[in-house]
């Protein structure tokens, strides 16, 4: 068992410390909620009757009930208010209501993120009670009714996701990838389609996450068209893989966004071209390519891989030739971004990281649900996202500055559309 040494030399075992947890933490609860009863009751000192009594007093405390917090279960005793005010305009009674513990709550929002965590790992709804309370040491609240509703819960935070107002948001720069989670989708080749920006602050946002068909034009022209309708505008550039039918549709639906073809994806379909024992120098070459301190040594990096591995394998070679200009679009841009415009790896290392089931299980619920899941998972994930370097200048590059081989050349005009 897990010990700690304190500082006198004493020893504490792990179920001694998890306990010590759990007593802080209802501790920090209980001081929180007299605290906020207090200034409740202090705001509304003044309210009072015809005879001079006040409106709103305590009135004792309310039965105990357990939260399952991330420390574990927690028995709360949270104070009540007697609150005799009357609204005027409804006629009814006005009512104290906790903003740091809910009525109904029974777990905090922190305990909700390793719900679909497990579930994506392979655990059907009737295997979570036994393994959160190993995670937990409870599974107090967590019935199977209780599954249910959270899972119709993360379809309707899906749902109101993909149906937000997006005019209020600027996204200057949008990553885009089809990811195949192996979790249970609508169709057989269904994947799902990810959009995640940069705004005009340097911070990443998730634009959109929807099921389609990654090499489908129309699926991708279904998912821009929406966030086109509820707003969006177009990106200066779109990074994504070649091999998707994303490009096609960013033609139509957002036509003056510049594309930049993702390298890691373009390093590894060169590679699966050429035989093994070309593999390691080809793979150096191409990050001679784009690694350049400008365009016009990446170009030349282009010329020496055309002219080392041309004649014997073309197709590998044209695979960086034909699509020379994306490739090579990020030298138009801060050279503080390249770093981020040259590959797809926000998305990639998010679901990297994102441990998703590798086998689909009886319980696995509705393709909806699988998808409510993913969604979750990177909701979460986007808490830890961190601002692209040199943040500062994504405003600058949105308001028409121009940039040759990462420097600024060019300030936009005052007043300029």
């Amino acid at each position: 068992m897990l010990s700690v040494v304190n500082t006198d030399g004493s020893a504490e075992s792990g179920a001694l410390i998890d306990e010590i947890v759990r007593e802080g933490a209802r501790r920090m609860l209980a001081a929180a909620l007299e605290a906020e009863v207090n200034q409740y009751l202090a705001e509304l000192a003044a309210a009072c009757d015809d005879h001079g009594h006040r409106l709103v007093v305590r009135n004792g405390r309310h039965r105990p009930r357990t939260v399952t917090t991330a420390a574990g279960p927690v028995e709360v005793t949270a104070p009540r208010v007697n609150d005799r005010r009357v609204d005027e305009a409804t006629g009814e009674r006005k009512r104290f209501s906790s903003k740091i513990l809910a009525p109904w709550c029974r777990k905090s929002p922190k305990a909700s993120e390793v719900l679909p965590l497990l579930y994506l790992h392979g655990l059907s709804s009737g295997d979570f009670i036994p393994a959160l309370e190993q995670f937990l040491g409870s599974a107090a609240g967590l019935s199977p009714a209780t599954m249910t509703r959270l899972t119709k819960q993360w379809q309707d935070d899906h749902a109101a996701f993909q149906q937000r107002d997006l005019a209020d948001r600027d996204f200057v720069y949008v990553w885009a990838d089809g990811v195949h989670p192996k979790v249970r989708l609508g169709q057989v080749h269904s994947c799902v389609l990810v959009l995640l920006g940069v705004r005009l602050d340097g911070t990443k946002e998730l634009v959109a996450l929807a099921e389609g068909l990654r090499e489908s034009t129309e699926s991708w022209a279904d998912l821009l068209r929406d966030c086109r309708r509820r707003g969006m505008r177009d990106p200066e550039l779109v990074i994504g893989d070649g091999a998707m039918g994303l490009w096609n549709a960013l033609a139509e639906v957002f036509p003056t966004a510049r594309h930049q073809r993702c390298w890691v994806h373009k390093a590894r379909n060169i590679t699966n071209a050429l035989p093994k024992s070309a593999q390691p120098g080809a793979t150096k070459a191409m990050q001679e390519i784009y690694n350049a301190e400008d365009r016009a040594h990446a170009e030349k990096a282009i010329e020496a891989f055309a002219k080392t591995y041309g004649a014997k394998w073309p197709k590998a070679v044209a695979k960086i030739t034909e699509d020379r200009d994306e490739l090579l679009a990020f030298y138009d841009f801060p050279a503080e971004h390249w770093i981020h415009l040259r590959t797809t790896n926000p998305i990639e290392s998010t679901f990297s990281t994102v441990k998703l089931r590798t086998k689909v299980t009886r319980g696995a619920g509705s393709p909806a649900a699988a998808l409510a899941m993913v969604f979750k998972l990177v909701e979460s994930a986007q808490e830890r996202w961190r601002a692209i370097t040199g943040a500062s200048l994504v405003a600058l590059v949105r308001s028409g500055a121009r940039f040759e081989n990462g420097h600024l050349v060019e300030r936009p005009v005052a007043g300029a559309a």
